[in-house]
């Protein structure tokens, strides 16, 4: 015969419902822009992690004056509810042919792209079969300017040091690129770097001149592009270093060392809509995108 303390955890389960909301909190960093999020009352929101943290009997996030922040055993949850809900919601798209429908106009760098988005699309269209995601690969002051035209209506983009960090997904640092060809300038200190720079207002473009000019070592820009391609393949030809986030850097390039070239600084990723109250599909992406790069 069971006792009543294990029969008490035998009727105890991680409901859906409790756990989305939970990932909604870790994910916004605050009751109020999860209730936003998901259309709940705060007191909703608090009134369901008290039950969850009574089914876990373990605290799970930490109230600061700026928000809230998770335990270490909401640090753990975490990743098995992210897990849940994936399973979760494949399984209830796959079995009733449904899930969200429609057409959303998503902007992405080109160094996300190469690396993100096979995983970001194949997943999504499991759970979202007649949702049709069109990709726009542009540098993040491109993709700022047409969500603020609404001609997006998401994006992924990057965020400077101590810009907005409450939203940042997961930072990248930014790395110096090249081939073996160019060990040579790298050891005359007195002949100017060749650098292969994305447009000059982007973030990886300005980290390379800032710490170039910050440790006295002249260079000049022998491309400048916001195409991926193009910067990949002058660093392969041995013309130039490049520089982009560590994510990106094809297997046949080598990162160049901060014993050789000045370290250069991380970038934060973050999901940016174009109105304050998108459409569902674009919420559904996003929180895609959120949940998928958690676990990359």
């Amino acid at each position: 015969m069971k006792d009543r303390s294990e029969t008490n955890s035998l009727s105890l389960t991680l409901e859906i419902d409790l756990l989305r909301s939970f990932v909604a909190i870790a994910q916004a960093g605050s009751l109020s822009k999860a209730a936003q999020r998901i259309a709940r009352t705060q007191s909703a929101l608090s009134q369901q992690m008290q039950r969850l943290e009574a089914i876990v009997d373990q605290p799970l996030l930490q109230r600061t004056g700026r928000g809230v922040v998770l335990t270490s055993s909401g640090e753990r949850l975490l990743g098995h509810a992210q897990r849940m809900l994936r399973a979760h919601d494949e399984a209830m798209a796959d079995m009733s042919g449904r899930g969200l429908t429609g057409t959303i106009r998503f902007g992405c760098p080109d160094d996300y792209a190469a690396a993100f988005l096979p995983h970001l699309l194949r997943e999504f269209a499991v759970v979202h079969p007649q949702a049709f995601v069109e990709v726009i690969c542009e540098p993040t002051p491109r993709l700022v300017a047409q969500l603020a035209r609404h001609a997006l209506d998401l994006a992924l983009m990057s965020l400077p040091d101590g810009v907005d960090e409450r939203n940042v997904i997961r930072r990248e640092p930014l790395v110096w690129i090249g081939s073996p060809g160019l060990d040579s300038v790298l050891d005359d200190p007195g002949e100017p770097l060749p650098l292969a720079l994305s447009d000059p207002d982007t973030l990886d473009h300005m980290a390379a001149c800032e710490a170039l000019a910050r440790v006295g070592r002249s260079y000049r820009i022998a491309y400048a592009s916001s195409n991926l391609a193009g910067l990949t393949a002058l660093a392969r030809s041995g013309q130039a270093f490049a520089v982009m986030t560590q994510t990106a850097v094809p297997p046949d390039l080598r990162i160049v060392t901060g014993d050789t070239l000045p370290p250069l600084p991380s970038v934060g990723i973050t999901v940016k809509f174009d109105r304050t109250s998108p459409n569902p599909l674009s919420v559904a992406f996003a929180d895609h995108i959120r949940q998928t790069l958690a676990l990359l």
